[in-house]
């Protein structure tokens, strides 16, 4: 069979899945605090027909090899955790985080429970008065605790993460305060659904030892929380639809790869008549 024709599908397979990767950026252009991905491609080893010789004496000179390309497949599929654009809601409980820090969600309330990192800011209170997410998993605080507001308190929170509670009687209570975690590698985090990532084996953790440092201090790689704002989408639907037209394109001719192969093919069986 011909080298072209397993090249030709090769390449028909990435651009598949680049088209597979737009596809889910397009979709979720309104999703807040979603970071788009692109696939990246590189070439399958080449197959040497005649291998390089060097320079002699000899009234010869040297001679480069010479390689037939086998082909393309999928370098990576980079997630880029560029800042999306700021939406101003004016709900105390929708929170963006102006740096490079995660909020950190449990579904049990406890970091030992399986702890989750979101950029999606849109928090509630629930009717135990927990801060949730919209899926009901709770926000966790420094401690890796839950944070509570009870009933007939008023609260606010400040740029630290500092959840400032209010009762009735006028008494204040600071001490609970939002965790804002930082990953040394925001790429090797891994998408779980829901606006959440699972902490993967290549993302390193800023503490080092592999835990998740919900009590760190803040600082300007952390950033700052801005209550009243939800982090919108990073996609760009000029980029999307560019880079579209480029994997169609590219599908397209590595479908006339293939045909052409087959064509040939049959003039090779055609010899026969």
């Amino acid at each position: 069979m011909l080298r072209s024709m397993y090249s030709g599908v090769s390449g028909m397979k990435g651009f598949q899945t680049k088209l597979d990767v737009i596809g889910n950026n397009i979709a979720n252009v309104n999703t807040t605090g979603f970071k788009s991905s692109r696939v990246m491609f590189k070439d399958i080893l080449s197959q040497t027909a005649a291998a390089a010789t060097a320079p002699t004496d000899e009234p010869r000179g040297g001679s480069n090899a010479k390689q037939i390309g086998l082909g393309v497949s999928i370098g990576s599929i980079d997630t880029l955790h560029l800042a999306g654009s700021a939406m101003t809601t004016n709900n105390p409980t929708d929170l963006r985080i102006d740096g490079d820090g995660f909020f950190a969600v449990s579904l049990t309330g406890e970091a030992e429970g399986g702890t989750f990192l979101t950029r999606a800011g849109d928090f509630h209170v629930d009717g135990s008065g927990n801060l949730v997410n919209s899926d009901g998993m709770f926000v966790l605080n420094t401690e890796g605790g839950i944070i509570n507001v009870p009933e007939n308190s008023s609260f606010g929170i400040g740029s630290d993460g500092t959840v400032t509670i209010r009762s009735a009687e006028g008494e204040i209570n600071a001490e609970n305060r939002l965790a804002v975690v930082v990953v040394r590698n925001p790429e090797g985090l891994e998408k779980a659904g829901g606006n959440l990532y699972r902490v993967g084996q290549n993302a390193n953790p800023a503490d080092g030892d592999g835990e998740l440092a919900l009590d760190a201090d803040a600082n300007a790689s952390r950033g700052s929380i801005v209550a009243g704002q939800l982090e919108m989408s990073n996609v760009d639907l000029t980029s999307e639809f560019t880079e579209m037209i480029t994997a169609q394109r590219g599908f397209q001719a590595n479908s006339r790869i293939i045909s052409t192969s087959d064509e040939i093919l049959q003039e090779v069986v055609n010899l026969k008549r």
